[in-house]
């Protein structure tokens, strides 16, 4: 059994991520923090699945008895909990986010007391010490030394104060019509009063929770309601989250969506002309589209490119010196303000954008053409190592003699081989998609 994915630990709720095993997390990411532990609290969050409910309570006694005192804060962004665990000095804290997906499916993610994510060199520490029932059984605490759990229910005004402080000063959203889809999620209270209190008028979308319908037909994956509300209402801009609100996607005034790589290349170069952006460049991911990195040169800038994560991004951002990056699915960030990928703070920037410019958003956020692409999510019985599957090798030549970029990746959470190509010829590109992807269903779906 294998914890971490790409983004902490996720599976289904109940029965990959059942209350023993959230607690056994739980435990040893206690018994790996203790003998660093300064304040001895840890912060814990979480979206709006019912699931949630299990889970905290499941991590809460998990951290007791190691002797952690714990801070719940109830619903709240994945980012706001990076944010908060640094405001409030805690030694870690912990999103209970199975992000985008559905309802049925539950995680926990993990930040360090500076608000980052935890390193995978951390998450191999922590789950050696997850298989390792004696050090579990020995870290165990009894009498004074369990720890207690407290509740509190205004952190949110922090989290709104950080918001407000990531947009010009000088400027206002008075006048702005926004269509804000909040996936009913964990940005359902915040998403709305941090736009409201700036000035703008906000039509918001999906803002019940129930504990079911998190990212159902809603938010950044599913934009259509979006899409039709900013040309009903005449809005100028429509602004989709996801389940934790770390993610973005922005419709444009003519209710079309804005591609994450162009929306990465306005937003990076509009950073570069005022003089703000640090580094010669921005980070994305192997994903990112080509047109992207040529848009960059043009400008002088540079395109650097990390693994699939928003965590890999920011390693490669520190690394280079570089306060700008994301991810072409909406995990962008901005790191002057945010740790980690940030949906509120993006579509903040891309609102300043929309009032200095002085133009739509159809000709703001689409500075350069893209390169034909097209991703496909193949569902997979196993997930065979991609290097011991016979002739793959030689397949992926011809496709590079033909001028195809390609990046064929296993899903960090998800039984899916995921498949990208890219190429300047749209027809040519298509055809090799069908032909690749044939070719993975009857290696990896075979009985």
């Amino acid at each position: 059994m294998k914890l971490f994915g790409t983004d902490g630990v996720r599976g289904e709720a109940g029965s990959f991520l059942s209350a023993s095993v959230a607690m056994r997390v739980a435990m040893a990411v206690g018994v790996y923090l203790k003998s660093s532990a300064v304040t001895n609290k840890i912060l814990v969050g979480k979206d709006t699945r019912r699931s949630g409910y299990m889970i905290e309570n499941a991590i809460v006694s998990g951290l007791t008895a190691i002797g952690y005192d714990v801070i719940q804060v109830g619903p709240m962004p994945t980012p706001a909990i990076a944010y908060i665990t640094e405001n409030m000095r805690c030694d870690a804290g912990i999103m209970i986010s199975a992000s985008h997906n559905s309802y049925e499916d539950n995680g926990i993610k993990f930040f360090n007391a500076y608000g980052d994510k935890f390193t995978s060199e951390i998450e191999q520490e922590i789950e050696n010490i997850y298989f390792n029932e004696k050090l579990l059984m020995k870290s165990q605490v009894t009498g004074k030394n369990i720890g207690k759990a407290k509740r509190i229910d205004d952190v949110i005004g922090r989290y709104i104060v950080e918001l407000k402080n990531s947009f010009p000063k000088h400027m206002t959203l008075q006048g702005i019509r926004i269509v804000l889809d909040t996936a009913n999620g964990a940005a359902y209270k915040v998403g709305p009063t941090v736009l409201e209190e700036l000035g703008a008028e906000v039509i918001v979308l999906h803002n019940k929770p129930n504990g079911f319908n998190i990212n159902e037909d809603c938010g950044a994956l599913h934009v259509k309601d979006v899409r039709n509300s900013v040309v009903k209402y005449r809005a100028d801009l429509g602004i989709a989250l996801d389940g934790d609100a770390d993610r973005v996607v922005i419709v444009d005034e003519k209710g079309e969506v804005v591609d994450g790589d162009q929306l990465l290349g306005a937003l990076g170069v509009y950073l570069y002309e005022q003089n703000k952006l640090e580094g010669g460049g921005i980070v994305t991911t192997v994903m990112s589209n080509q047109g992207l990195e040529d848009y960059l040169s043009q400008k002088g800038l540079q395109l650097f490119r990390s693994d699939v994560g928003d965590k890999h991004v920011l390693e490669i951002m520190k690394k280079q010196g570089i306060n700008f990056g994301g991810e072409q699915s909406g995990h962008i960030i901005f790191s002057d303000h945010t740790k980690t990928g940030d949906g509120l703070v993006a579509a903040l920037q891309v609102l300043a954008l929309l009032i200095d410019k002085k133009r739509p958003v159809s000709q703001l956020l689409r500075p350069f053409s893209l390169y034909p692409q097209k991703l496909v999510n193949l569902h997979v019985k196993s997930k065979k190592p991609l290097n011991e599957i016979a002739s793959l090798d030689e397949k992926l030549a011809k496709l590079e003699k033909e001028g195809i970029r390609h990046l064929i990746r296993y899903s960090g959470t998800e039984n899916k081989l995921r498949v990208l190509l890219e190429g300047k010829d749209a027809e040519i590109m298509h055809k090799k998609m069908d032909e690749i992807v044939d070719f993975f269903k009857k290696v990896l779906n075979d009985t």
